[in-house]
């Protein structure tokens, strides 16, 4: 599919993929412009890498979810096509880090039960239970691993989620933005503008500060009126070792 405005590759479990995914939402709702939800997987991603070594103590099974729900979208794409992932995504985003404070911030799928999230978010968009039986099905991990091979043609491999390929086929995609906070209707309009004046200049590459907030998300413990705590990230996640 090469017709929508923007391909939007996340990661399920990545909560700056989800503020971002916020953000294109706020700006979908001003503007008509298409979203192709499309898959790209932290777990394979970090493949090669000694989680235990290089990660805090919670990433290796919350990337693990990531991927395990991510065939369930895959499921749901092959027999419904791409529309409903937007909104399996939006739910499961909704489940995971728009309910209470959890031990990560961003492994809620973990602490609540991968199972449990995913049942919850095909009954809210209204596809049967079953569906949830790909979390364990691994000849979906082919497609996923073809979609993340794609998103990291695009941008280079020393990136994270989300990556937002802007005007498909030929525009550019880029990671990010990295975003901790929603901003309001006319903030949103107005970052969506610079972005893609960013994204159309010939030869632009990067923009980057590696401080971040955590996210004002409740799962974090960071309401919208906090500001939440730095923390230093390298090439997309926030490695113990560079």
């Amino acid at each position: 599919m090469t017709d929508a405005d923007l391909h939007f590759y996340f990661d399920p479990v990545c909560p700056f993929a989800w503020m971002a995914s916020k953000w294109v939402r706020l700006v979908q709702r001003q503007r008509n412009y298409d979203v192709d939800w499309r898959f790209i997987s932290l777990r394979l991603v970090n493949a090669d890498v000694d989680y235990g070594a290089q990660f805090p103590s919670e990433y290796e099974a919350s990337h693990t979810a990531g991927l395990r729900l991510l065939r369930v979208a895959a499921r749901i794409r092959r027999q419904h096509g791409r529309e409903p992932v937007g909104a399996f995504y939006e739910a499961l985003g909704e489940e995971t880090f728009e309910r209470e404070s959890v031990p990560g911030g961003s492994a809620a799928a973990v602490h609540r039960g991968v199972r449990n999230l995913a049942s919850e978010a095909l009954a809210r968009i209204g596809l049967r239970p079953d569906y949830a039986d790909a979390l364990e099905d691994l000849s979906w991990d082919e497609e996923i691993q073809a979609e993340t091979d794609v998103a990291l043609t695009l941008t280079g491999k020393d990136v994270g989620t989300p990556i937002l390929h802007f005007e498909p086929p030929a525009g550019t995609a880029l990671f990010g933005p990295v975003i901790s906070r929603l901003p309001d209707e006319d903030q949103a309009a107005e970052l969506w503008e610079h972005v893609v004046a960013l994204a159309r200049f010939p030869g632009f590459a990067e923009l980057k500060r590696s401080l971040r907030e955590q996210p004002q998300l409740p799962s974090f413990g960071v309401r919208p009126s906090e500001v939440g705590i730095q923390e230093d990230w390298h090439g997309g996640s926030r490695r113990l070792k560079k």
